[in-house]
């Protein structure tokens, strides 16, 4: 028999991280009421209609590792719409596609000398058995990976990954958390030469759907187009939440929104709080999806090293999840405020046209189906070196209030089983208050 708790609990946010907080409250036996600003669930996994497909308007993917997304999956039952497929990566170098991402690769790579390939290889390894990261906080992500692997490997392996994203912070990056993010791909393996990764049948609407249903059937509530325009703060303790229609009464309150919208909802926090969330920046994204009528290569990732091309890379979505069309993300990472944040979205649809077309000479105008561009201001948090220090506490000196979102789960990058992992910890902190 479940234990009804009558404390009111607000969760602000409806992506994988504040469904999982009210998800877990709803199990501890709370009614947890979800705000959420968009007319939909999911936040950056969020789906739309692409012209008849439903999908994600940014790609997503999951690895063998990803527990917490796992172990959700078996609690809601829809771990049988999880597939595993063996993928391919790929190095757009000099004008042409090379095969990338195991030894063999490595060794056969155009452009790169035997000694710098062994130096690239023996770091990428050492990364994976790497246990410790906190002694990596505070060192800078591009030095570090420079004396590891040398001027030869990091200038046509790794410069532009680094330019191509934090533009004017490229030399300003943890290297804590570029190593996570070597690690999480090279534990994604069934060896040393082959890739596993995952996706669920239906997308991550799947998932999304299933937890929403979950804490409706418990009696909790998702309200969506309902955005908290403040969280109201009375002698020290939160009291409620306010929204266009007036002031709602809760106990506790859980934020999930990206920390840099905290200061305008809750500008009653103490000044030193709130200096560290306006000192925290973070990247943009416009991801531009292509469906095609025809394959663009055989590869899921897509690294790119091209003069012309300002993009790291691309991912073939449908080299992992089979759909009726061939689907192409093409995301454009930079600091929001970079003026490039500021053009159209033709601006970036056209590139991304010429892009395609250049990588396969053979795709004509008449096999673009569609092609759409979508942002997300706050896509990424740009973590610089001696991060952990700078996140703010997610229990803040508030009675009844905890901010979170995928900054704090650093070094990790952000992810749907991170976030999920994240939200059910924060949510049994919650019940224990």
């Amino acid at each position: 028999m479940q234990v009804i708790n009558q404390q009111r609990i607000a969760v602000l946010g409806a992506g994988p991280m504040g469904l999982a907080v009210a998800y877990q409250l709803a199990l501890d036996g709370y009614k947890p009421v979800v705000f959420e600003a968009d007319d939909r669930v999911g936040g950056m996994t969020a789906c739309f209609d692409f012209n008849g497909l439903e999908i994600e308007r940014y790609y997503h993917f999951h690895c063998i590792s990803d527990h917490a997304f796992l172990k959700i999956l078996g609690e809601l039952g829809i771990e049988g719409k999880m597939r595993w497929v063996e993928t391919r990566m790929g190095y757009w170098y000099q004008g042409r596609i090379q095969p990338w991402g195991n030894p063999v690769a490595l060794l056969k790579f155009k452009g790169l000398g035997l000694i710098p390939k062994i130096r690239y290889g023996l770091h990428a390894f050492l990364s994976t058995k790497r246990k410790n990261w906190r002694s990596l906080d505070n060192v800078e992500a591009s030095g570090w990976i420079r004396r590891w692997v040398g001027d030869e490997a990091y200038e046509v392996l790794w410069r532009k990954l680094f330019d191509l994203k934090f533009y004017d912070y490229a030399g300003q990056i943890s290297a804590a958390w570029i190593w996570s993010r070597i690690r999480r791909i090279g534990c994604s393996r069934y060896d040393l030469f082959r890739e596993k990764l995952g996706y669920l049948e239906g997308g991550s609407s799947t998932l999304l759907q299933a937890m929403k249903k979950a804490i409706e059937d418990r009696g909790g509530q998702v309200l969506l187009s309902t955005r908290v325009t403040k969280v109201a703060i009375e002698a020290g303790r939160v009291t409620g939440v306010q929204t266009e229609a007036g002031v709602i009464t809760f106990d506790k309150v859980v934020s999930t929104v990206p920390l840099p919208y905290v200061p305008r909802i809750m500008p009653d926090l103490p000044e030193e709080i709130l200096n560290k969330y306006r000192g925290i920046k973070n990247i943009a994204v416009v991801c531009v999806i292509a469906k095609l009528g025809r394959s663009l290569t055989d590869n899921f990732w897509l690294n790119t090293n091209d003069p012309e091309m300002d993009i790291p890379g691309l991912v073939e979505y449908t080299n992992l999840r089979p759909l009726e069309d061939r689907i192409i993300y093409v995301p454009f990472y930079m600091p929001g405020e970079h003026p490039k944040y500021g053009d159209s979205d033709q601006v970036f649809i056209d590139k991304v046209r010429s892009y395609l077309k250049k990588i396969n000479p053979d795709l004509s105008d008449e096999d673009f189906i569609d092609i759409r561009a979508s942002r997300y201001r706050y896509a990424q948090p740009i973590c610089s070196p001696g991060y952990l220090s700078a996140i703010p506490p997610i229990a803040l000196p508030v009675a009844g209030l905890w901010v979170a979102d995928t900054s704090c789960y650093y070094p990790e990058d952000r992810g749907i089983s991170e976030s999920i992992g994240l939200g059910r910890k924060l949510a049994r902190e919650v019940s224990a208050c």
